[in-house]
């Protein structure tokens, strides 16, 4: 859903106006839903606090890249005719949207998320530091947070069941797997040992595990 704002308004009455429409609890605002901005539509600091607002209600918010224009595919050129006894070439088989290798491919973020960013890739993904609260963490794979989770974390987020979350001390404010979500408790004891949320038996589970040192 792409939000877009009145002309000559100012940014308190839009926050006001979004918090109004969430807190009532009405269908405006789906939890799951995302919802973007176009660039330079809000400041920094704005896009910063209705990004914090949609998130404590369940609702993804981002401020989307201009859009780029679709190469213009090249005029076709009519093909010789086939001499004698010769068969046309077949045709070259169509490479594959994302190639394999690109979706095995794991991001390595070598840094803390802070909160008010979004790292979002079509693969897995490992923090080298802490997710800390209102930071988002969106993966087509797992995650892998070497250090505190304290931020919304969404695996799987295009329908991979099978993804996990495993982080240090998990304490995230929610956790989503494909299209399963989990919310902790406000008030929760920090974890002594790594833990893993998965999806068993159609519920979100959350274990604790062994850690293995990893060189990255």
């Amino acid at each position: 859903m792409q939000l877009i704002f009145s002309p000559n308004v100012d940014f308190e009455s839009i926050r006001e106006d979004i918090q109004r429409k969430l807190e009532e609890g009405s269908n405006f605002f789906r939890r799951g839903t995302v919802i973007q901005v176009a660039p330079g539509a809000l400041s920094e600091a704005n896009a910063g606090v209705l990004r914090k607002l949609f998130h404590q209600h369940g609702v993804l918010f981002r401020v989307e890249d201009p859009a780029e224009e679709p190469p213009r595919p090249a005029p076709k050129k009519a093909a010789p005719p086939p001499q004698p006894e010769e068969r046309p070439p077949e045709p070259a088989p169509v490479p594959n949207v994302i190639p394999v290798e690109e979706e095995k491919k794991m991001l390595v973020i070598n840094r803390t998320v802070r909160g008010g960013q979004e790292i979002q890739t079509q693969g897995s993904v490992m923090i080298c530091g802490n997710v800390n609260p209102g930071a988002q963490i969106i993966a087509g794979g797992s995650i892998d947070i070497r250090g505190t989770c304290k931020g919304m974390v969404h695996a799987g987020a295009y329908g991979d069941a099978t993804a996990f979350v495993v982080a240090d001390r998990l304490m995230p404010t929610q956790i989503r797997i494909a299209d399963r979500i989990a919310q902790p408790p406000e008030q929760m004891e920090t974890p002594t040992v790594a833990e893993r949320a998965s999806i068993v038996d159609g519920k979100i589970v959350i274990e604790p595990i062994e850690r293995q040192e990893v060189k990255v």
